[in-house]
């Protein structure tokens, strides 16, 4: 009997990863480091984002190094700046430190205004390497995930939480998407895509427009 293959059926890798002391060692330098943080207007420990985004990348084929940059891709931005990225480097490798500082959108206190870091993130993630796209699209993914489940909880008021507002936060998602898909398409990218027309539909948004 003849096969029948399921066009756009997401791909699984059949390469086994390896998690060895390295990505326990990053484990413990994240939760260190991040500790006594949370996630935007909530208990939810910190690391538990990390942790999504770490898993994402695993289920998307990447490797320990891939897994290590999401573990620590906030850890420049939110615990210490410049000087951290030195420390990551020296503590991980120069690979995991090149994701992470592409998925820095800024190294220093108090961080730029937010509309000007946010599209200046955009411009250097269109010439960013396949890695970087990586990690950060995790990243994007597992944030969606958290504005839909919070949306549905307490609807419109969830924007008050963001300096971009309702429309920033639309409009940066939205972009985000778009930079991504104009790529090879990936497992996490397909589910941006589907996150981002789901959080547009729950908004009542128009998905062409560009949010400003």
């Amino acid at each position: 009997m003849k096969k029948v293959v399921k066009k756009n059926q997401p791909q699984r890798t059949q390469r086994k990863i390896s998690l060895g002391p390295r990505f326990l060692r990053a484990f413990e330098f994240a939760a260190k480091n991040h500790k006594g943080q949370t996630r935007k207007a909530s208990t939810i420990p910190y690391i538990a984002h990390l942790m999504g985004v770490a898993s994402l990348v695993l289920e998307a084929g990447g490797d320990e190094d891939l897994a290590i940059a999401a573990l620590l891709h906030d850890v420049v931005e939110d615990c210490g700046g410049a000087p951290m990225l030195k420390e990551v480097r020296r503590r991980f490798g120069a690979r995991v430190a090149k994701v992470v500082e592409g998925c820095t959108d800024a190294d220093t206190f108090p961080k730029p205004p937010w509309q000007a870091r946010k599209e200046k993130y955009i411009r250097h993630l269109k010439a960013a390497d396949a890695d970087t796209k990586l990690v950060s699209a995790a990243d994007k993914l597992n944030n969606v995930r958290s504005i839909l489940s919070d949306y549905r909880a307490i609807g419109e008021s969830v924007w008050s939480r963001f300096n971009g507002g309702r429309e920033g936060t639309l409009w940066y998602y939205r972009t985000l998407r778009d930079v991504f898909l104009r790529h090879e398409r990936n497992r996490i990218t397909r589910e941006l895509e589907l996150a981002v027309q789901e959080l547009d539909a729950l908004a009542g948004g128009d998905p062409t427009s560009n949010g400003r």
